[in-house]
């Protein structure tokens, strides 16, 4: 992408953990230089784990109110940034008569991992910090 985006979306399976999470962690790290929204195929409820993890790093994500594609009220993106496979291909789909970029950043999804509640804990957690590092690697063109 030859110029910063000016709006961007966040999307995955059911924009309950990842897509949320990105959304939050994008808004906390550069404000307002840009748009930033986030859907999923499907609505799934707001996940509670994922709220405590942002929680963590001090990022409130608790009002977020999962949508889908179907629901965005604005399409006027630059970019579409995918987090599942299947919300990779619906992107592609939305946008086949589109003129915006979509990247795929393939991340775990911490909802089916097993184990205690600490070890569920560390996977949003790394989640959380994938998503971070990534954010902040991709955008730091927005940093002042």
């Amino acid at each position: 992408m030859d110029r910063v985006p000016q709006a961007i979306l966040f999307a995955c399976t059911m924009n309950s953990v990842r897509s949320p999470m990105a959304e939050g962690i994008f808004k906390a790290r550069f404000g307002t230089k840009a748009y930033v929204d986030s859907c999923g195929l499907k609505k799934g409820d707001l996940d509670p784990m994922a709220v405590f993890a942002m929680d963590e790093i001090g990022i409130d994500i608790s009002n977020h109110k999962p949508k889908t594609f179907d629901m965005l009220e604005d399409d006027n993106i630059d970019l579409i940034i995918t987090l599942s496979p299947e919300a990779h291909h619906r992107a592609l789909e939305f946008t086949r008569h589109l003129s915006l970029e979509v990247e795929y950043w393939p991340t775990f999804d911490p909802t089916i991992m097993d184990g205690s509640r600490d070890q569920k804990m560390m996977a949003y957690e790394q989640v959380r910090d994938e998503l971070d590092r990534k954010i902040r690697k991709r955008f730091a063109e927005l940093k002042p």
